[in-house]
């Protein structure tokens, strides 16, 4: 199976070796590819092309992949792969928090990187699949709304709350099992779908994030609860609504 040859990959990473290789690879793989040598690159791509999915190398000369994974993630929810070099947790802890959505630690096969891109890609994909339905799901809880379609959370205020693809889908999987205990691997698997393995304190990571944009006292969450030794638990009700605004024209 390929990528959809629609989907644009930038590749950031001063080895022009990598580079190419995996440039090669992927665009065998029916993926459209750029490449960047450092971040003044990486940003004038973005800005002339629509970019589906960063490859981003944290050790780089200059400013490294978090700072501009940090940086990108300011303006824009573009899927951000890392690679790092580091066998540790600390590198990738660190770059889940400041929003990327993945990581490959190097050496990797470039079939490992790809199962990576292929995940991201298939929840662009269902994202793109909700847009084109006659009626798409709104959760609604406690005066916030997610909508599927639109891929958009709504403060009770009426003011949209930037989310990464990643924190998105998470919290989506807690509004459609709400007031039900869901340990990692389940957190994991409907999120993500991913094929390959990703560390488990990445889901802590991000439900870390989710609290710091949604609950009014991070430290004493009132939406998703920590179930001691079992996993999470979304403890507000939440109303489903369908969006008419997405229906397809008779």
């Amino acid at each position: 199976m390929t990528v959809k040859p629609t989907n644009h990959v930038l590749i950031v990473d001063d080895d022009h070796r990598i580079r190419a290789m995996l440039a090669r690879f992927l665009s065998d793989h029916g993926l459209k590819v750029s490449q960047a040598g450092d971040g003044r690159e990486m940003f004038a791509i973005c800005e002339a092309a629509r970019i589906d999915v960063i490859v981003l190398d944290i050790m780089m000369p200059g400013e490294d992949g978090l700072s501009l994974c940090r940086r990108m993630r300011a303006q824009s929810s573009v899927p951000i792969i890392l690679l790092t070099a580091m066998s540790g947790d600390t590198d990738r802890i660190i770059g889940l928090e400041i929003g990327a959505d993945d990581y490959v630690v190097k050496p990797f096969n470039p079939r490992e990187l790809l199962a990576r891109i292929r995940a991201v890609t298939r929840r662009l994909g269902a994202a793109s699949i909700n847009a084109e339905r006659p009626t798409a799901a709104v959760y609604e809880f406690a005066g916030w709304q997610l909508n599927s379609s639109r891929r958009t959370l709504t403060s009770p205020a009426g003011a949209l709350t930037d989310l990464t693809s990643g924190e998105f889908d998470l919290l989506a999987v807690f509004l459609e099992y709400p007031q039900r205990v869901l340990n990692r691997d389940q957190l994991l698997d409907l999120a993500h779908g991913r094929m390959s393995e990703a560390i488990d304190r990445s889901i802590d990571v991000q439900i870390s994030r989710l609290r710091r944009k949604i609950e009014a006292d991070p430290q004493n969450p009132v939406f998703i609860k920590t179930i001691r030794n079992e996993g999470y638990f979304f403890a507000v009700p939440v109303a489903l609504q369908q969006d008419m605004a997405a229906r397809s024209p008779v």
